[in-house]
């Protein structure tokens, strides 16, 4: 590799972009990762456990970094890419305040956003202060302090599944399928916290497609007996003793339900990062009717852009877990590796 000479750039310094150019490096290129934040790990640094096993999360950051912590790569932080420009046989990346960088390839992992829970106007967040998001919870865990606003413990907990996925209201027709499992995950924390908490998922069906994540489901209702309760939340409001009332259809009953809670977390779902729409924008790239980047090909070429030098690795180009982000990236590497040696030759 080393003979190549070619310079990769890496845009995104989360769990695509880090084990993307580990394994660069790591394969004998020189790599440059630009982060837009003036630490990398991305979402990784807000979670708390991680699903299925309930892994510190830490674990996951600390073997990113390790493998980031390599002399072949540069890393540059605080940084914004602007665009990716085609020119000739290299690519030019501008970088805000900085000077271009001039590329062989570049790897375009800019992940996703959390959906902005406070469009949803009906769920009360940023209204009402004991409504939050799953992000909000899990920064709680972090800190070691669930509580209500008030400070009181909370003896009520509701989860509202699909916050800005599969709602046609907000243009995101798509599921970001890890809310599930993630209201699982974090109903079983909370039960941990509060042994004697009642808690329960508000879902409209259960998405539970990854390995072990049945079992999980299973254990939430065998082993720490969370309630779950098929139906749209409709409408939340707070009574005069800051209780939260939400009303909901239970539609395996088929009646409405009024119930009083102490806190209620909304299950944000993912949407295509603001960064990497701009660069889409920017660099005349394709993206989907989901926003996200459009691959050359859904099952045999979901790394490769349809420019020549360009692939996408993780959620930029649809929701995944850390484990298929991580061999999205891998993925992305035998990519680049394959287009280099090809272009040298």
């Amino acid at each position: 590799m080393r003979e190549m000479n070619a310079r990769v750039v890496v845009i995104g310094g989360g769990v695509a972009g880090m084990e993307t150019a580990g394994q660069l490096a790591r394969a004998g290129c020189r790599v440059t990762l630009v982060e837009k934040n003036t630490r990398t790990g991305g979402h990784l640094n807000d979670w708390y456990h991680l699903f299925p096993d309930r892994r510190d999360s830490t674990e996951v950051l600390k073997y990113l970094e390790k493998h980031t912590r390599h002399s072949d790569i540069d890393m540059v932080t605080g940084a914004t890419v602007e665009s990716v420009i085609k020119n000739h046989k290299s690519l030019i990346v501008k970088i805000a305040e900085h000077e271009d960088l001039e590329a062989g390839a570049v790897v375009i992992a800019t992940g996703f956003d959390l959906f902005k829970s406070e469009r949803k106007e009906e769920y009360g967040y940023g209204i009402y202060d004991n409504v939050i998001s799953s992000a909000d919870l899990e920064k709680m865990f972090r800190e070691g302090s669930v509580r209500r606003h008030d400070g009181r413990i909370p003896e009520k907990i509701g989860f509202v599944h699909c916050v800005g996925s599969r709602d046609e209201k907000v243009g995101n027709l798509y599921c970001s399928k890890l809310c599930c499992v993630t209201a699982v995950k974090q109903a079983m924390e909370i039960k941990k916290h509060f042994k004697n908490a009642g808690v329960f998922c508000f879902y409209i069906d259960m998405r539970m497609g990854g390995a072990l994540y049945e079992e999980l489901y299973r254990e939430s209702q065998e082993v720490y007996g969370i309630n779950y309760i098929r139906g749209k939340v409709s409408e939340v409001s707070e009574n005069i003793n800051n209780r939260l009332i939400v009303k909901v259809e239970d539609t395996l009953a088929g009646r409405p339900l009024k119930m009083e809670l102490d806190m209620l977390v909304l299950m944000a779902g993912m949407e295509m990062s603001e960064g990497g729409q701009k660069i889409a924008k920017a660099s005349g790239l394709e993206t989907g009717g989901n926003r996200y980047f459009r691959s050359a090909d859904h099952h045999f070429g979901s790394n490769l852009s349809r420019v020549s030098g360009i692939f996408y690795a993780g959620t930029c180009v649809a929701p995944m877990n850390i484990t298929e982000t991580i061999s999205h990236a891998r993925a992305a590497v035998m990519d680049v590796i394959d287009y280099l040696r090809n272009k040298e030759s």
